[in-house]
């Protein structure tokens, strides 16, 4: 069957049903097609024989960039930085679970389109963040084609603020700002999900969505959709941790930009200049095939940076800890 809706991702085309008995899934993979479709995520164990060593260095590695106290059990976990922006840049482990090649392997079956990963996040605790979808802070043209892999780095219970979702919320349309009447180009937020919270609430209410949690073992890891709704819970013991990393991917051949800094319908985007995690190459803004020109940045995406030039400042700082010297910033 020829794919006559190109710009959609496979596992969220109407015809996915039709188009999957072409993709020669195996068991596992047609499983988590299928929850990705249906539910908007999917669960499966990461693939990567070194994940414990790996973990149990990144931990070292990054732990005195929190600024809390981890060998001390009853300290108060939630006290310091709660992330770690792009370690990838200075850190091997983070990097390699990044740029997992069966994972992308896997994401580039299932979208249609070549995977790659442009950013990680790096937590010790839980984020507590209220409910949102990724697609206010990362999208693309065509729509949906961006997806965020979550992995438990230890066993997460219910009182260290695990992971929530609403399941099938990636259906919902997707939020702009014209949909919520403001204007995004050239803006500056403090945080760049908070307009949208009324909205968001307001569709869960009219769908009478109720959400669930994410109890996993170490080494599980979650996909999720660009548009689920999805966030943390609150953390009723402050003495736990949370360790985990997220890797956010985009796709081949789509312009890729900030929806909370844009307006999309006079053409005003806040498009990203992307480099890729799991090779080093720059990764143009094209559509249908073609670069886009006059790559633009407005006021919010120049203030949303500070946050993550003062933390790896504070790596630098701690450079002779991790035991190995970070890179520049690219």
């Amino acid at each position: 069957m020829i794919n006559i809706f190109p710009g959609l991702p496979l596992i969220e085309s109407p015809l996915f049903s039709s188009l999957k008995a072409q993709w020669a899934l195996t068991p596992e993979e047609d499983r988590i097609a299928n929850d990705l479709h249906d539910k908007g995520y999917a669960v499966f164990n990461f693939p990567d024989n070194e994940l414990d060593n790996r973990i149990d260095r990144i931990r070292h590695n990054l732990g005195p960039v929190y600024g809390i106290d981890f060998d001390n059990p009853d300290s108060h976990k939630t006290m310091g930085e709660c992330r770690i922006q792009d370690a990838w840049r200075f850190d091997e482990d983070v990097c390699a679970i990044a740029a997992n090649q069966i994972v992308i392997d896997l994401l580039s079956k299932l979208y249609g389109r070549e995977a790659f990963p442009f950013q990680t996040l790096n937590f010790p605790v839980g984020t507590q963040q209220e409910a949102h979808s990724d697609s206010v802070h990362f999208s693309s043209l065509p729509e949906r084609f961006m997806c965020g892999v979550w992995l438990a780095m230890e066993d997460i219970g219910a009182d260290a603020g695990p992971l929530f979702y609403y399941p099938g919320s990636h259906r919902w349309p997707i939020m702009t700002n014209a949909m919520i009447g403001r204007r995004g180009y050239g803006s500056d937020l403090a945080s760049a999900q908070d307009p949208y919270g009324p909205a968001w609430i307001a569709l869960c209410n009219a769908y009478g969505l109720s959400r669930e949690v994410f109890l996993p073992r170490k080494g599980q890891a979650l996909i999720w959709c660009a548009n689920l709704l999805h966030g943390g819970t609150h953390q009723n013991d402050p003495r736990l941790t949370r360790w985990s990393q997220v890797t956010h991917y985009y796709f081949d051949d789509c312009i890729y930009y900030t929806p909370a800094f844009s307006d999309e319908s006079i053409g005003k985007l806040d498009m990203r200049d992307l480099v890729a995690i799991s090779d080093g190459v720059r990764r143009p803004n094209r559509y249908l095939g073609e670069d886009v020109p006059g790559l633009e940045r407005s006021v919010g995406s120049t203030a949303k940076k500070k946050h993550g030039r003062r933390i790896l400042k504070k790596i630098r700082k701690l450079r002779g800890k991790f035991g190995k010297k970070a890179t520049e910033s690219q």
